[in-house]
């Protein structure tokens, strides 16, 4: 096939970061193509359908999205690619907690937290709590001084930073510790075992680490966007799917292109820059700014050797990784389950085993709850699965045709059947459609090394590498470049990628845009 000589930019992956990025270097007028190994968008993010059920693959808590002049980064991106009122949002607060304590709801954008401390902890954990919530005022409001979308990385950023200098000087002495680790503000305020424990599962969900290795910075934002009164939590109608359709309308709709089952097999080098990529089907693409959505260790596969400085090479090789996922999705019959289930839980075995233990906190959501069009009438659509807790080296070598495979899925699986029956206790009568994804699916179809769910970079070891890299032309975006392994994280470093590639003068014209 011939090769296509008028793309600006071939981003490899359509998963959030890659579409961010993509659909933002598209409304600044660049030509490109995002290549996507799958035959379905959105990465970790996709939906899927089995049977009349619709699933998300991955994320479903969202906050901070159905509502312009949010401090989310994604929000930020829809409304620049003039997508962000395309989506209808179900809004809630609510999310149920089953850990050694004992089961409760839990709720955003009020004070009722206090309340579950009262009732479980006293007056004590109470006042703690209290303490905890002062001092993060101001570190939240250093947190959200700067929206991601006024970030590029030249000298440019002297400009679009210019607006916010005051806000960022007013908050100065909070900056000072918001690269610190959390536990260092939880060391000086809280001595109540059992917020520890929470907030050290909240880090954990955050970043895919416990609070020693989880950034003050993100756990800031994390309260100034869930604490602050009268906010909720968000779901999209559509599922998880309706999120990558509209950042790939925005892609499309300012002449971006994307190519779904195209595996780029190779990042192309001519002298010291990438140039575009080889296709498995032998296509060869050309562009001049190669930008990867795939993990750095993905993405060092397809560089050619020499491309990179050894040094570069090895030091990424060798950052840590979160372990991987597994996940239940069931389709259930849903007749006279009860009308008041929440749309996410979250159940934790034992605390002194660590949260971050294998198959101790484990996380569910029953979306159908607020969007009853992702499954039939009357049936529920289920996602339960452990958050970056999954080994692979017990999956490592398995082959996925084999009843030994199946077998050690079922084994795995017990867990996750465990949590939900303390949910829906006759789960198992109901089922209509069982599907069990390990961190070999993770590795075959997200295209993921081991599976994994991005860098364990522990906030006391340095920060995340950035979308830099030293090949002239190849930048990267995604879980592998800035710190978080949510959604917010990923849309942040797509935006800040392609405000980079922009002049000042676009880059200033869509703050206006975005912002005001």
């Amino acid at each position: 096939m011939p090769s296509i000589k008028n793309t600006d930019v071939i981003v490899i992956g359509s998963g959030i970061g890659g579409l961010c990025c993509g659909a933002l270097l598209a409304r600044y007028g660049y030509r490109v193509t995002v290549c996507e190994s799958h035959s379905i968008a959105g990465g970790a993010a996709h939906g899927f359908e089995r049977q009349g059920f619709i699933f998300d693959s991955g994320p479903s808590l969202y906050s901070g999205l159905s509502y312009r002049a949010s401090t989310n980064p994604l929000r930020h991106v829809l409304d620049a690619v003039g997508e962000g009122d395309s989506i209808t949002w179900a809004n809630y607060n609510t999310w149920g907690v089953r850990i050694p304590e004992g089961d409760f709801d839990t709720t955003v954008g009020n004070d009722q937290f206090a309340d579950v401390l009262r009732r479980l902890r006293g007056e004590t954990a109470v006042k703690e709590w209290r303490s905890l919530q002062k001092v993060m005022v101001p570190l939240g409001k250093a947190a959200t001084a700067l929206p991601p979308a006024a970030l590029r990385l030249d000298l440019g950023a002297v400009q679009t930073v210019a607006p916010y200098a005051w806000e960022l000087l007013r908050n100065a002495p909070a900056f000072t510790q918001s690269s610190k680790p959390f536990s260092t503000v939880l060391d000086r305020t809280i001595r109540d075992p059992f917020i520890r424990h929470w907030m050290n599962m909240l880090c954990f969900l955050l970043s895919g680490l416990p609070a020693e290795g989880t950034s003050t910075a993100e756990m800031a934002f994390m309260f100034a966007e869930w604490y602050r009164p009268g906010v909720t939590l968000d779901y999209s109608i559509g599922g998880s799917a309706a999120l990558v359709n509209a950042l790939v309308r925005g892609l499309e709709k300012y002449g971006g292109t994307l190519r779904l089952g195209a595996h780029v097999k190779e990042i192309l080098v001519e002298g010291d820059r990438a140039s575009g990529v080889t296709l498995r089907s032998g296509e060869v693409l050309s562009a001049g700014t190669v930008i990867s959505n795939a993990s750095i260790w993905d993405t060092l596969k397809l560089v050619p050797d020499g491309a990179l400085p050894k040094t570069f090479v090895e030091a990424r090789q060798a950052t840590p990784e979160c372990p991987s996922f597994l996940h239940l999705h069931l389709g259930i019959d849903g007749e006279g389950l009860p009308p008041d289930l929440a749309c996410h839980y979250i159940t934790v075995e034992d605390w002194e085993r660590g949260i971050d233990a294998p198959q101790n906190l484990i996380v569910m959501s029953i979306p159908t709850v607020l969007d009853p069009s992702l499954a039939p009438p009357g049936k529920h659509t289920i996602h339960v699965y452990t958050p970056a807790t999954e080994p692979y080296e017990i999956w490592q070598g398995c082959d996925r045709r084999t009843p030994a495979y199946t077998q050690l899925k079922a084994e795995r699986a017990k867990p996750l059947w465990q949590a939900l029956e303390r949910i829906i206790p006759d789960v198992r009568h109901r089922v209509e459609v069982e599907l069990v994804g390990t961190p070999l699916t993770h590795e075959r179809f997200l295209r993921c090394h081991r599976g994994s769910y991005g860098p364990a970079i522990s906030v006391e070891n340095g920060l995340f590498p950035g979308p830099k890299t030293p090949l002239e032309g190849l930048l990267c975006v995604g879980g592998s470049t800035f710190p978080g392994i949510g959604l917010p994280a990923v849309a942040a470093c797509g935006l800040m990628t392609a405000n980079t590639l922009t002049s000042v003068s676009q880059h200033r014209q869509l703050l206006r845009d975005v912002l005001g």
